[in-house]
């Protein structure tokens, strides 16, 4: 009888035990067997379903623990699955542009873990990254490059005699790039397999403007249908898909043209932010977010910073002046135009898209015409419109002012390092360009570089936190390369540029308390030229020089100076970052690779003074 018991107990429990494990399979999400695309191709419309569910819960799980690109990521995932159930990745080649589209490639590429596990969100970068995986071919994070890279791609395996699938993924956004069109252009000639996937969310990063997307607009509402259509002009096959994010429908499309043999677009019409209703309603806060902001009402827009302060100023002088505009090339919010600043501006406020060439020769044009325009621009994507800053800009001496905004060393991943401004404006010929180290100076820049119309102007507008001193500032920056002696000493020169100003001040203070030596301190003002007056003085009574610049060393401000005195006594120290990409390393870390704290540069002094 006990037997009995014991074996119906048994029963009993092993039941139980399959039920739980047969709940347990039931529950298990999609996500967790998919492990490469081969995977994505077993599933069932039903699974693709559900494992989109579970992509966008990885998005979100990732984008609010480490911050990130969230709109257009949820926008695309429909289509990532489909793209990836219909061609061979990594055999077909699947062409990302800038990246803002490629967690939910990565998601079912090997690389799942980085967004479902907390511990390994920080493994996986934010961007297209070939050392991640075989299935991504470029490190990506300017936008407008996939066409040109793709149809690269696409000639040198036409002269391979391969075959394969060639795909570029494109959004509406990124097609104002200048490189976009020129990649347009010049691969509807191809006359073999290129596929181009318009991503149209109707949506850059802000709402975006020009007859490119009144042109997209007409196509959207003919459902495809309209003649006037620029890419059949061109000479593409095109295909619209109204539902872009309609699994069954994309796949039947990408079915439709999987070994096309000439270039075609398929432009599917997308939702940002789909299956997230406050990224659905609010597209453009929710294009990109910060650690910790969904399910709050966190801003990234801090009130009383340098953001804030320059549109106050612009809306002010706009006030005074109906010349004054103020331009981006879409990145509003990054440079603080606002909605309600951009509403209040009105006519004078310009948005050309992700064009920065075009922004860069439209101020110059501004300016040349009696227009006083302010251009802001994020140091990482200045450096796309160096041809026009030489030639457009300076080569004409356009009155024009850029303000430069996310310059200096930071953790940003490789593709958004902010350390190559100062060497790339400052060595060409005719600009100003001013590191203002406080509050009061950059008002008094804004003050002289907007009315003037002289000289070509930029300003390096500081990062952080905004300091005031609450003194006023008088300087008249018309009479150029004069720098502030804040400080007159001797023995030991300190030149901290724009940022790093207060970290000069720092040193001269423990130079002071160690050593007893009454430092000498300089705020140089200008990038783009030395005082030599002021270095000429400094060789009668001191023996070194340091300069401090939140930028790259090479080709920047304090080599300036150490060739100035490469014929002297004068000893030179320069600090600032290294020539290199780094990828979100802590700014801790960097600034004691750089040896860029008063302890570290002061153990370089005193090995320096020893000889």
């Amino acid at each position: 009888m006990i037997k009995k018991l014991v074996m119906l107990l048994a029963l009993a429990v092993l039941a139980q035990s399959s039920i739980y494990a047969a709940e347990q399979t039931e529950t298990k999400s999609v996500l967790d067997k998919i492990e490469s695309p081969a995977d994505v191709k077993q599933l069932s419309k039903k699974q693709m379903e559900a494992l989109a569910k579970d992509i966008r819960k990885g998005i979100l799980t990732h984008s609010n623990t480490v911050g990130g690109h969230l709109g257009s990521d949820l926008g695309i995932v429909e289509a990532t699955i489909a793209l990836h159930y219909v061609f061979n990745s990594p055999q077909d080649k699947i062409i990302f542009d800038v990246s803002h589209q490629t967690y939910p490639h990565k998601m079912l590429t090997g690389r799942k873990e980085g967004f479902t596990d907390p511990l390994n969100h920080k493994e996986i970068s934010g961007y297209s990254n070939p050392a991640e995986s075989e299935h991504d071919f470029f490190v990506l994070g300017h936008t407008s490059t996939s066409l040109s890279l793709a149809s690269g791609m696409a000639k040198a395996r036409n002269l391979k005699g391969e075959e394969y699938n060639i795909v570029a993924l494109i959004g509406d956004g990124s097609l104002s790039g200048g490189e976009a069109l020129e990649g347009l252009n010049n691969a509807a000639v191809l006359n073999s397999n290129f596929i181009i996937v318009i991503n149209d969310n109707e949506m850059s990063i802000a709402p975006p403007n020009g007859g490119l997307y009144k042109h997209l607009k007409e196509l959207r509402k003919s459902n495809g249908k309209s003649e006037n259509n620029m890419f059949k002009a061109l000479g593409y096959d095109y295909y619209y898909l109204e539902n872009g994010n309609n699994i069954t429908k994309l796949i039947e499309q990408f079915n439709a043209v999987k070994d096309t043999k000439k270039p075609t677009v398929v432009h599917i019409h997308t939702q940002k932010g789909h299956g997230y209703i406050p990224a659905e309603r609010n597209k453009e806060q929710y294009h990109w977010i910060l650690p910790n902001t969904l399910g709050t009402r966190k801003s990234r827009y801090m009130p009383d910073n340098y953001n804030s302060l320059t549109a106050d100023y612009l809306y002010n002088a706009k006030k005074k002046d109906n010349t004054v505009v103020a331009v981006t090339p879409a990145t509003p919010g990054a440079t603080g135009f606002t909605q309600i600043f951009r509403k209040k501006m009105g006519e004078n406020y310009v948005d050309v898209d992700i064009a920065e060439q075009h922004a860069v020769g439209y101020v110059s044009g501004l300016a040349k015409n009696g227009g006083k325009p302010v251009l802001a621009v994020m140091s990482s994507f200045i450096q796309r419109a160096y041809d026009q800053l030489s030639q457009d800009f300076a080569l004409n001496n356009a009155p024009a002012t850029i303000l430069v905004f996310g310059g200096g060393i930071s953790g940003a991943d490789m593709t958004h390092l902010g350390i190559f401004d100062i060497p790339l404006i400052s060595n060409i010929p005719n600009i100003v360009y001013l590191a203002p180290t406080c509050k009061e100076e950059y008002v008094a820049m804004l003050d002289w570089a907007i009315p003037q119309d002289k000289y070509s102007v930029a300003i390096k507008v500081p990062a952080g936190e905004m300091v005031s001193t609450g003194i006023k500032d008088t300087t008249d920056y018309s009479v150029l390369n004069k720098f502030k002696v804040t400080n007159e000493g001797a023995r030991i020169a300190i030149i901290g540029a724009g940022n790093f100003y207060r970290l000069a001040e720092k040193l001269q203070q423990n130079i002071k308390d160690l050593w007893g030596i009454n430092a000498t301190l300089i705020n140089p003002i200008y990038l783009t030229g030395l005082d030599t007056d002021v270095l000429e003085h400094l060789k009668s009574n001191h023996d070194i020089v340091i300069t401090l610049e939140d930028g790259c060393l090479d080709g920047g401000f304090g080599q300036k100076i150490s060739a100035y005195y490469s014929n002297s006594k004068i000893k030179v120290l320069n600090y600032g970052a290294k020539k290199e990409f780094t990828d979100r390393v802590p700014v801790k870390e960097l600034y004691e690779r750089y040896r860029l704290t008063p302890e570290l540069i002061m153990q370089d002094i005193d090995n320096l003074m020893k000889y």
